[in-house]
């Protein structure tokens, strides 16, 4: 009774506005975790939750030269932290700038126009694929790319399959490095982007795969990749790679990445549920 009555008592002072605050907080901290999940971040905020804890339970011990030195420790490591977590900082503040409530999907291509896109793009892949031909296409969404495509060769072309296939032909001046796509325009090629930073990447994967997945951890963009050496086709989305994907799978994965309706679930996540399984 006596236990009934002290929750009776908490429960008859909680206030909307409390509750109301205690689920914003849960939300909050649910897309921080979700955002550093499978990132070198969770490992390290695993390592600062352990350091909080040392720290309080010398405070209790008493244990006071070890209680000074984390103290310091831990102030001088709050500008550390935002030199480490630069990149999941960053990363952040693009997913919260992405939001439906800051700005629009700026992938708005529809009917005839967006079909015709994705008709030369599988055109394109599926002869790369055939010929062993080794490519690497990013498909910007709405993270803008501008640093990546000055790396490159400014093209600003209708997307074609014929000007896809000619840009990654060997020994030709374009072949070496990534295109990148915006919407309906080919903006450059031979672009240069960065590697993943991810320990855990499989070492059977090449430099074009390993591009794809480092531009996928930094951005929002999605990228195909045909192997040189066994025309297999991949695809790579935030942090993730998908391999020895077929034509009509990639099909479908870029008729729903043009979709914007369909904006709130990944494109893997459909297509993984579909398939009940996940290669790597």
């Amino acid at each position: 009774m006596y236990i009934l009555e002290i929750i009776n008592r908490l429960v008859s002072n909680v206030r909307v506005k409390d509750v109301i605050d205690i689920v914003i907080v849960t939300i909050i901290i649910y897309k921080l975790f979700m955002l550093i999940k499978d990132t070198r971040a969770e490992q390290l905020t695993k390592g600062i939750i352990f350091l909080l804890v040392l720290t309080k339970l010398s405070e209790w011990a008493q244990l006071f030269t070890i209680n000074w030195i984390l103290n310091n420790a831990m102030t001088v490591g709050t500008l550390a932290l935002l030199i480490v977590f630069q990149p999941e900082l960053r990363r952040g503040l693009e997913y919260i700038g992405r939001g439906s409530i800051i700005t629009k999907p700026l992938i708005e291509i529809r009917g005839e126009n967006m079909t015709k896109v994705v008709e030369e793009l599988v055109d394109a892949v599926a002869s790369l694929s055939r010929q062993k031909i080794g490519a690497l296409i990013v498909l910007e969404r709405q993270t803008g790319l501008n640093e990546v495509a000055e790396t490159g060769t400014g093209i600003d072309g209708l997307v074609t399959s014929n000007l896809l296939i000619n840009i990654f032909i060997p020994n030709t001046p374009l072949h070496d490095g990534a295109v990148l796509i915006k919407e309906d325009q080919i903006k450059a090629a031979a672009c240069f982007l960065p590697l993943t930073d991810n320990a855990g990447t499989s070492k059977e994967l090449g430099t074009r795969h390993r591009a794809a997945l480092g531009i996928s951890e930094r951005s929002d963009s999605l990228s195909i990749i045909v192997s040189e050496e066994t025309g297999g086709i991949s695809v790579a989305e935030n942090g993730k790679i998908d391999r020895y994907l077929d034509i009509k799978t990639l099909e479908q994965i870029l008729l729903n990445m043009y979709n914007p309706d369909e904006d709130k679930q990944t494109i893997f996540s459909k297509w993984r549920m579909k398939n009940g399984q996940r290669k790597e």
